[in-house]
């Protein structure tokens, strides 16, 4: 067994969390707001205690896609801040890794969960954005947690977004488990975070109450009807001109794709970072367009020469549309999860909408969450209607959403 030398320090953690680094409980929750630092600490502390002993540790997450940029690259910031990366073996086709102990972390994704079923001898097993699976899934997993060597723990992180969800219900509203530790964490306890990401999620307080209590304050909170509530935005004329020629507003264009039942969506965009705003200025839906017309109506307004972001589900009309000559046309990265995620991003900004984009406005007065029937809460899942020109919408933000994405990491991690 190789020997570690290890560079741990006081510094590296939050001190909320220092109390949690060995506790005994078979189950401990780490949930609350946003840019909390609960997945960072929960890392940590696995990554401690597989050292101590050698441990199989599987992590999961609902969607195998999201593991490689979230989880599994904070598994190896940490080992890299204890000083042991080098000493571990990294093999990111399998998305694995193993320890200079022989402790080993099995990445996988719940929507293989045969994969899972197929594991064997799993000491512990942390679930990231545990809201995401069903609590069958986790039940699953459960059943996983076998192995004859002591202290077997699940640990579960997420924020609290729903009460309809099997989270609410299995952990908090009967009170805490048995032999379960549960621990609620905010931003205020990260002291990691820079101000920039604190000013966004103290904005959603004027914006969407709901999100705000769930990411800001770590409360399970009722989510509002509407997906982007009025108080978000307005519609309201404004100086499309000036602001071609202002370097503080970018230019964003998306295109969705429709024909016989659904139309194709052109959404236009200009957004300015610094204050927060996306300005809705132009807009074509229509049913029966071929590719053709597609570009015919992207040409005649002016826009062949944009950066396009369009729905990557149709390769072929992306690469027809270029041909013709949008030749900065360009597929949106798309998941299982790049919905919420785009929605969660365009929270964070005020839009203003142009009162020539009335179908625009349309789709934000109806654009709803769906609701547990169960429970009658509305869920963190979006209705699949009036949303053609978000849905473009959504596209035309990715290469912004990345880069302040990049931002936010270079200066603290937030997983």
């Amino acid at each position: 067994m190789a020997e570690i030398k290890l560079s741990i320090k006081k510094r590296f953690f939050n001190e909320v969390y220092l109390p949690y680094l060995s506790n005994p409980e078979r189950l401990t929750i780490f949930y609350g707001g946003a840019g909390s630092g609960k997945s960072v600490f929960a890392v940590q502390r696995q990554i401690i205690k597989s050292l101590k002993s050698q441990r199989k540790v599987l992590v999961v997450r609902q969607v195998t896609a999201t593991l490689r940029d979230s989880i599994f690259a904070e598994f190896q910031s940490q080992l890299s801040r204890f000083g042991i990366l080098d000493q571990c073996k990294v093999i990111s086709s399998l998305l694995t890794i193993e320890l200079p102990n022989g402790s080993q972390f099995l990445f996988k994704g719940m929507d293989d969960p045969e994969k899972i079923k197929s594991i064997s001898g799993i000491d512990d097993i942390l679930i990231e954005e545990a809201t995401e699976i069903s609590h069958d899934s986790y039940s699953q997993l459960q059943l996983r947690l076998r192995s004859k060597k002591p202290n077997n723990q699940i640990t579960l992180c997420y924020n609290p977004v729903s009460k309809a969800n099997w989270v609410y219900k299995m952990f908090h509203e009967n009170g805490t488990p048995e032999n379960c530790v549960v621990v609620q964490t905010t931003w205020k306890h990260n002291k990691f975070l820079p101000q920039d990401y604190i000013d966004t999620l103290l904005e959603m307080e004027k914006t969407n109450l709901a999100y705000y209590k769930i990411y800001a304050l770590g409360e399970f909170a009722t989510l509002d009807k509407l997906v982007f509530p009025y108080s978000m935005w307005e519609v309201k004329d404004f100086n499309i001109q000036q602001m071609k020629k202002d370097s503080n507003y970018q230019g964003v264009f998306g295109l969705d794709f429709g024909y016989t039942n659904d139309p194709s969506a052109f959404i236009c965009s200009f957004v300015n970072v610094n204050t927060k705003t996306i300005y809705i200025f132009d807009e074509h839906y229509e049913k029966g367009m071929s590719n053709k017309d597609i570009y015919n109506m992207i040409e005649s307004k002016g826009y062949a020469k944009e950066i396009v972001t369009a729905d990557s589900s149709e390769p072929k009309s992306i690469d027809e549309i270029k041909r013709r000559g949008v030749f900065r046309i360009r597929p949106a990265r798309k998941g299982k999860d790049s919905i919420l995620n785009g929605i969660q991003f365009i929270q964070q900004f005020k839009l203003v909408i142009h009162p020539r984009c009335t179908q625009f406005k349309v789709e934000l007065e109806n654009y709803t969450w769906k609701k547990d029937k169960a429970t009658g809460e509305y869920i963190n899942v979006p209705s699949d209607s009036y949303n053609h020109g978000i849905d473009a919408f959504r596209y035309s933000l990715f290469e912004i959403q990345r880069n302040m994405k990049k931002k936010i990491r270079a200066t603290s991690r937030i997983y």
